[in-house]
């Protein structure tokens, strides 16, 4: 920001002791040293904002959650057929069990 070299600080030092004097320039100087981290806080903070801002516009806005889906409950299945079994047997013979779960290509007489 300000480009100050050592000589320039020097000189500025050396004119504060001149005219402040030994007694009020050790007060003075912490004042300033204050106000200057002061300024530079500030500054750190607007920098941050300014930077937190910009990455927040240039970023895709965040995703907004799916709505609840409602299921309706399913109709019920038309009645079976008397006398068809509706499923396999639960229990039985192996002979039974096969046949329960073979595919219609297959037919048992």
């Amino acid at each position: 920001m300000f480009d100050f070299g050592f000589s320039e600080i020097l000189l500025i030092l050396v004119l504060a002791l001149i005219v402040l004097g030994p007694e009020k320039l050790p007060s003075v100087v912490r004042r300033v040293g204050r106000w200057v981290g002061r300024a530079r806080a500030m500054a750190r903070q607007f920098q941050d904002q300014l930077e937190e801002e910009i990455d927040g516009a240039s970023r895709p806005p965040p995703l907004q959650p799916d709505p609840p889906v409602t299921v309706e409950p399913a109709a019920e299945a038309p009645p079976a057929e008397s006398g068809a079994p509706t499923h396999a047997p639960e229990t039985g013979t192996p002979a039974d069990t096969e046949h329960a779960t073979s595919g219609p290509h297959e037919s048992r007489g």
